[in-house]
């Protein structure tokens, strides 16, 4: 049977009574109270094998009394609850020392058990997060049970080295989630390198991983410094590791062994000290068996995995999201917006298989497009059902036409008086400028002519975009700030 002393705090009687009732059952002495004051002095008496307390209280906040407890006591395992279940709040749980987060609503069993582990571990000081910098732009949204258990990993790895391998569809946001590792744990003052596997040619890969010494192939004029190189110190963020060439898997495996690398064309074994963050929407299980992918890479990649769920899995977290993007593209210039209540249920039963970028984009799109504050569910439904581009007014059945309507419109217009199928001549580049010219103008203004940002709103890719830009004699807006 378990033993131990347990001392509880929430302002809440409720909650104090079901804790009580369940950590009873399970064999603890128990001690409740509803303020940190009480908390504090059972802490400093020496009472109590473990705290639970929740994060805000009538006399002091959690996050400024736990660091006191772990100072006064430090063996003492404390366990914070909190129903503001934000990343942020995981992360500070952390940092203040705390044995454990757990978002509100919880399941007692997992409680239970996670105090059974508290107590049942060696008493090692555990070592303190270090203190991160607050952010305006809070990383990742969601407070979904899903969203929930992803920021209880994050918060445990944070002042890791483990090599983390995230998983997901695209654009669950697995690039967000490596940069959250770097920029809140401890090589946060060094460098975060990403490089795509899939965006770089095959007989390239080696020489962006490693870099190259002069002469080490046609056109290696001069050394070069790669990836590992870069991040030295910091974290490399390995995107579609599923894309790999066999080749560079086994000199990426040599480096997770024994912590070294040589350049393309170089003798000396260089040390790197970097933290491997990889990331796949592939099955690698699969390409294991097709013989694409190294089974003892994959080991060695995936200490932790990590998986990010599709926005249809979480579709509770859509508010937040939308308002999130809302707030980004406020702050980029773009008008204020908000959605109706009807509206956000009708992008809660989107399946969204662009996942939270394509819920990026149409926020973009809905910003920079329509001209009133309070958009309709008859917007959202026509933006989700087909592209939509507003024709002047105020939006709405009588100021929209749909894509497709406006390219039916022109074919009128050009088809006009004529009683065979021969069109004039060059139709197709009068028809095709007269469209696209408007529309990669229209998101440009809406990114501020950011051309990245541009491509990814469209779906294009990012040197197509240009040369349309360049074909088409596009004036790039440049914001002046």
């Amino acid at each position: 049977m378990p033993t131990g002393s347990i001392l509880v705090a929430d302002d809440d009687a409720a909650i104090r009574t079901v804790l009580n009732q369940a950590l009873s059952r399970a064999g603890y002495e128990v001690r409740s109270t509803g303020n940190a004051a009480t908390l504090w002095r059972w802490v400093s008496q020496g009472d109590g094998d473990l705290v639970i307390t929740d994060v805000v209280m009538p006399d002091e906040n959690a996050f400024d009394l736990v660091p006191r407890i772990k100072k006064a006591r430090p063996d003492l395992p404390v366990i914070i609850m909190s129903a503001q279940n934000t990343f942020m709040t995981a992360i500070r749980a952390s940092e203040r020392g705390a044995y454990e987060y757990l978002p509100k609503p919880f399941d007692l069993k997992e409680l239970i058990a996670i105090v059974g582990r508290a107590l049942s571990e060696p008493k090692e000081r555990r070592p303190a997060a270090a203190k991160v910098e607050e952010f305006d732009s809070i990383p990742l949204v969601g407070r979904s049970p899903a969203m929930q258990e992803i920021y209880r990993v994050l918060a445990r790895l944070m002042q890791t080295d483990l090599t983390v391998m995230i998983s997901g569809e695209s654009g669950t946001g697995k690039e967000l989630v490596a940069r959250a590792l770097h920029d809140y744990g401890k090589r946060r003052a060094g460098t975060f390198v990403a490089i795509n596997m899939a965006a770089i040619p095959r007989d390239l890969i080696e020489s962006e991983l490693f870099g190259h010494e002069k002469g080490a192939f046609t056109g290696a004029n001069t050394r070069s410094s790669g990836r590992f190189e870069q991040a030295e110190g910091g974290t490399l963020f390995l995107d579609e590791i599923g894309d790999m060439p066999m080749e560079a898997q086994t000199r990426l495996l040599r480096v997770l062994q024994q912590g070294e690398y040589t350049t393309v064309g170089g003798r000396t074994p260089i040390k790197s000290d970097v933290r491997i963050v990889a990331a796949t929407n592939k099955d690698l299980r699969i390409l294991i068996q097709q013989g694409l992918f190294r089974e003892d890479l994959f080991f060695r990649l995936n200490v932790v995995p990590l998986r990010l769920p599709p926005l249809r899995e979480r579709s509770e977290d859509v508010p937040d999201l939308i308002r999130h993007f809302f707030s980004q593209a406020e702050r980029e210039g773009l008008p204020a917006k908000q959605i109706d209540q009807a509206g956000l249920e009708r992008l809660k039963r989107h399946r969204w298989s662009g996942n939270v970028r394509e819920l990026e984009n149409l926020a973009r799109r809905l910003a920079a497009l329509y001209p009133q504050e309070m958009i309709s569910a008859a917007v959202i439904d026509s933006e989700l059902s087909q592209p939509v581009m507003p024709v002047g007014g105020e939006g709405g059945p009588r100021g929209e036409e749909s894509l497709s309507g406006a390219v039916e419109r022109h074919l009128a217009t050009y088809f006009a008086g004529f009683d065979e199928d021969l069109p004039p001549a060059g139709l197709y580049h009068r028809i095709l400028r007269e469209i696209e010219y408007p529309l990669l103008s229209a998101a440009l203004a809406a990114t501020r002519g950011n051309q990245i940002r541009a491509a990814d709103l469209l779906g294009l890719n990012r040197n197509t975009l240009r040369k349309k830009i360049r074909d088409l004699d596009i004036q790039v807006y440049r914001s002046s700030t």
